[in-house]
């Protein structure tokens, strides 16, 4: 099995910074919606660039959200940061600039948000959307190097299973 530790606070943040790609929860009565999305980190906030549409509409009715950023080398070797919190739209010009400025270097094509034409051929104006989150909760866990792999799992008839 391999083991997996706590990540320090200075670990998850440079996770943050190094990734850029993420998967963005939010919820509308009881209804969990869950996006990949490009984001850039600048502490303390986490910026979302994204157009119109769903889960713009469900962050503006419940702005709490969870961002999920992952790296996985292979099944041994991974890190994974969890970031709660509340969701608002940039709606000040300064900030609005300079978030679109940290997310356009991680992703110059603002892709998938900007698309002109849809696997269904819907064609909806890009109105953009800057979000930015403030942080109330991280956390994160990575496996760690070199851990004892060669465990395995033996499902046990009698009701507990056994790790060998």
């Amino acid at each position: 099995m391999i083991e997996i530790e706590e990540m320090r606070r200075e670990d998850m943040k440079e996770l943050l910074r190094e990734v850029g790609y993420a998967h963005l929860g939010c919820s509308l009565d009881d209804q969990p919606y869950v996006v990949p999305v490009h984001y850039a980190y600048k502490e303390p906030f986490v910026y979302v660039y994204t157009t119109e549409g769903k889960k713009a509409e469900i962050i503006r009715e419940n702005p709490k959200v969870c961002l999920q950023v992952e790296n996985v080398v292979d099944n041994r070797s991974w890190r994974s940061v969890i970031v709660s919190g509340e969701a608002s739209q940039v709606v000040n010009e300064e900030e609005r600039e300079e978030a679109l400025e940290l997310i356009a270097k991680i992703n110059p094509t603002l892709t998938p948000a900007v698309s002109i034409r849809w696997m269904d051929s819907w064609v909806r104006e890009n109105i953009e959307v800057v979000l930015r989150i403030e942080p109330a909760l991280m956390t994160g866990r990575a496996s760690v190097p070199e851990s004892d792999s060669s465990a395995q799992f033996v499902p046990n008839e009698g009701g507990k299973d056994v790790i060998l």
